[in-house]
């Protein structure tokens, strides 16, 4: 398959990298078909890749392994809504947290309220908002990797 994208152009998929979000994600709930792209020439330690759509070239949006921005997150989430994941096992669960960026890099946040969860072993995606009261909206990446890189020593 070749899908159109906003920051890679046309880029050829193996049928088993498109992922089906049935409720489609929060604010653009009519497209289904997501892939997740990066650049594999950036040596980031920080990965940002990219949540794109395959019904709409330009929707594509930044998403980071929550790990890489802080080391604890554990969301609460009813088993009901991982419903449409198909009863996913634990180890199938991909997490990712949606970032904005603006051009002020020490101002990137994540979103933590609302992950972005994936049954990697069924391609289905869901975007929840979990339960934890303390997981904000704009929790800011900048200041906790870099508290991180501090009780790492770097």
């Amino acid at each position: 398959m070749i899908a159109k994208t906003k920051f890679f152009g046309e880029v050829e998929l193996d049928d088993d990298k498109v992922l089906e979000f049935p409720n489609g994600i929060i604010g653009f709930e009519e497209y289904k078909h997501y892939a997740i792209l990066y650049d594999i020439e950036r040596e980031d330690k920080i990965r940002i890749s990219w949540l794109q759509s395959l019904d709409e070239p330009l929707l594509a949006l930044p998403v980071v392994d929550p790990s890489a921005v802080t080391p604890e997150y554990a969301p609460m989430i009813e088993d009901e809504l991982l419903k449409p994941l198909k009863d996913p096992a634990d180890e199938d669960l991909i997490f990712l947290l949606i970032l904005t960026v603006p051009s002020d890099m020490t101002k990137i946040t994540a979103n933590m309220k609302a992950p972005i969860i994936i049954n990697s072993k069924e391609r289905k995606g869901v975007q929840l908002v979990v339960e934890n009261a303390d997981y904000p909206v704009k929790f800011n990446v900048y200041e906790s990797v870099q508290k991180m890189k501090e009780k790492a020593g770097e």
